[in-house]
């Protein structure tokens, strides 16, 4: 995973402080990368426990890239750690234990759905998942994720992606990672994720997590949550996906979905991606259903269809 991202406004490439940061990252990985190997075997006489993954992260943050040690805030309002600069929080990172993320995307919905929490609840405007394996991190936006960095420390080539997650690269607007979120990865085994359940917060009507919502108006608020989609094992929703379409773009017995005007185009890329991966869409099916269709039709209009992928206007 070697390179950078592609450029977002003004070329981050050509800035002074990206190149600084491939530097560092460049001189810095062999090291990290033989310490990292070091702390994992700390947990060889048991299952590796989450400090394990804390301490990988403090070395990648602070050895890799340049965040001082006292920015790396440890336990601050239930959140593992969060970044911040001149007493500015940037992101909030959940940890697990090494191997309980990747690549299993369920376990990782769950982490990301902790982390949206503990980001709402501190006004917090990104948010990240690892396990010491694996690095996903995104900034939170129109009532979903917007996909920022997504790595595999394990890789023996240095990420220069990592320049988004710096103290330079945090507070910019991210294009989005050269290589995404697994859609569809490895389900983790059941005996090892219902641990992780507990706790976690659902809607009072459908009993979901807010990850299986295309639009989230706040992740410590159920009330926000618009237009279920998923089911609560992540799949998505066959019967609800058509019906949250429509509530957007018509109407489903009678009544319009009410969220914010400004983050429509956002869900329905949202919901289209969904669309796109059971092969739906109309450039994919032509005698597909009337809601599909008119789902491809809004964002071909809005431009936004090269955000699915599968489509082009």
């Amino acid at each position: 995973m070697t390179g950078a991202t592609g450029a977002g406004p003004g070329d981050h490439t050509q800035l002074a402080s990206y190149r600084r940061c491939v530097e560092r990252i460049e001189r810095a990985w062999d090291g990290f990368a033989l310490r990292r190997r070091e702390r994992l075997r700390q947990g060889l006489f048991d299952a590796p426990v989450e400090k394990v993954a804390e301490n990988i992260l403090e070395d990648l943050l602070t050895g890799v890239l340049d965040w001082e040690l006292a920015d790396v805030n440890l336990q601050v309002g239930r959140a593992d750690i969060v970044l911040s600069e001149l007493g500015i929080k940037r992101l909030v990172l959940e940890v697990k234990r090494p191997g309980a993320l990747a690549w299993h995307r369920a376990a990782v919905d769950k982490a990301l759905d902790q982390a949206l929490r503990y980001a709402a609840a501190q006004k917090v405007g990104a948010v990240a998942v690892s396990d010491g394996r694996m690095l996903y991190a995104a900034d939170v936006a129109n009532g979903g994720l917007r996909d920022r960095l997504f790595v595999s420390l394990d890789d023996a080539d240095p990420p220069h992606e990592l320049w988004w997650l710096s103290v330079h690269g945090i507070y910019r607007p991210c294009p989005g990672p050269s290589t995404p979120l697994p859609s569809a990865a490895p389900e983790r085994p059941v005996e090892e994720a219902g641990a992780e359940v507990a706790g976690e917060l659902l809607h009072t009507t459908y009993h979901l997590p807010a990850r299986c919502f295309a639009y989230v108006g706040r992740a410590d608020a159920p009330s926000t949550w618009k237009l279920p989609y998923r089911t609560a094992d992540g799949a998505p929703d066959v019967k609800r996906l058509p019906k949250a379409i429509q509530a957007i773009l018509s109407n489903y017995r009678g009544a319009k979905v009410s969220i914010p005007r400004e983050a429509v185009p956002d869900v329905l890329v949202r919901l289209c991606q969904t669309a796109a991966s059971l092969g739906k869409l109309p450039c994919q099916d032509a005698a597909t259903a009337p809601a599909y269709t008119e789902a491809h039709q809004a964002l071909d209009q809005l431009g936004r269809l090269a955000s699915v992928g599968c489509c082009r206007s």
